[in-house]
């Protein structure tokens, strides 16, 4: 059996051509690679049986000097690009002069893509590494550190690789979320709040890893989130300063002063929706029952306008005050306010109305006079 014969069955592609890239040899190999018959591809030229993908490629540079192997993509019988790996000899006549060439290969699409992408996702993960602030680590299922590294670590003060071979439980005895380590190598996906490690705020994502990850039971993700965690709790000082701020603003701009003994007097100066009114509601009776007032004025001299679900509050204000035993006076009514309560229905007749806040005080010293009891002389 001679050499050409033994090559038909070659469990790799074997191609001959002549100097003008004619087809002369395609063995079994290759009409299952490219999915062409051997009587299809012989005598027919190399690129046109094998058309490569690139523009710029030529099989040509089979016979330059230096070349002896190469990936070729070409453009497989499917449309998706193949990636052809292949090695040749060129066969030379005394005078230096090409005879023709033998190429050997294999279709390498599948290995080459997968390396492809090995690459550019090992680039992807040292740029993350590198421009984030992050720490990734990895430990096997005793909890041994077998990888670590990241800008997070280096932020922290350590080297690349510092806890390698120590005991995560030992590490992180004191201040570390060892609850979560020990959840993750039992199988759960976790991430954890926030905890502060190394004098600065970490975020971790514990990820369980299948039984063939390089002998990995737990892949960390821990995020630098110090600077986020600095402005919370800055956010978090200026609003409580804000909602105190808002609460002396309300205690100023609703001012429950007592003019007389036993006669309080509300002011209310400026907008006022049901949600204000319910606050001075809450006020106003928790005055009148610890100072055990017997008047209670509402001043609406700085007040123009309210609807006519406030106005029905301020009734009920005045009706509530009553049950407490005290009595509800109003005053300073502008006219669009009057016209509300009227359009109300709401009955005043009981209830003490003075144009000014003058009168309503005169009124209730007249009346707390009246009602002192006399002394008798003996």
């Amino acid at each position: 059996m001679d050499e050409r014969t033994l090559l038909q069955d070659a469990p790799l592609v074997v191609i001959d051509v002549d100097p003008a890239l004619r087809v002369s040899g395609w063995n079994r190999r290759a009409e299952q690679t490219f999915k062409t018959p051997q009587g299809a591809a012989l005598g027919r030229g190399l690129d046109e049986v094998l058309p490569l993908h690139g523009a710029a490629d030529s099989w040509t540079s089979l016979f330059e000097d230096g070349a002896e192997s190469r990936v070729w993509e070409l453009r497989g019988a499917t449309g998706q690009p193949m990636l052809f790996e292949s090695w040749w000899q060129v066969d030379r006549g005394g005078d230096g002069k090409p005879r023709g060439a033998t190429l050997y290969g294999h279709d390498a699409t599948a290995r080459i893509t997968l390396e492809r992408r090995s690459s550019l996702e090992s680039a992807m993960l040292q740029a993350i590494k590198e421009y984030l602030d992050i720490a990734l680590w990895a430990i096997d299922r005793k909890g041994t550190f077998l990888y670590q590294d990241g800008k997070g670590v280096r932020t922290a003060g350590m080297a690349p690789h510092h806890y390698v071979g120590q005991n995560i439980f030992d590490v992180y005895r004191e201040g570390g979320d060892l609850a979560g380590v020990d959840r993750a190598l039992k199988g759960e996906a976790i991430s954890a709040l926030p905890a502060e490690v190394h004098g600065m705020h970490w975020q971790t994502w514990y990820i369980p890893m299948q039984e063939n990850a390089a002998d990995a039971a737990v892949v960390g993700i821990t995020l630098d989130v110090t600077e986020a965690r600095r402005s919370e709790l800055e956010l978090r000082t200026k609003l409580e300063l804000i909602e105190r701020q808002q609460e002396v603003i309300r205690e100023l701009s609703t001012p429950i002063i007592e003019v007389w003994d036993g006669v309080l007097t509300l002011p209310i100066v400026g907008l006022v929706d049901s949600v204000r009114t319910a606050e001075i509601m809450d006020n106003l009776l928790t005055s009148v029952a610890k100072t055990r007032a017997r008047y209670a004025i509402l001043d609406l001299t700085g007040v123009e306008v309210v609807d006519t679900g406030t106005a029905g509050h301020l009734i009920g204000m005045i009706q509530a005050i009553r049950l407490l035993g005290a009595e509800g006076i109003l005053t300073g009514i502008h006219p669009t306010i009057a016209q509300t309560i009227v359009a109300l229905g709401v009955d005043l007749a009981r209830v003490a109305v003075f144009a000014k806040l003058r009168d309503a005080l005169k009124y209730c010293i007249v009346q707390m006079s009246q009602r002192k009891p006399t002394t008798t002389v003996r």
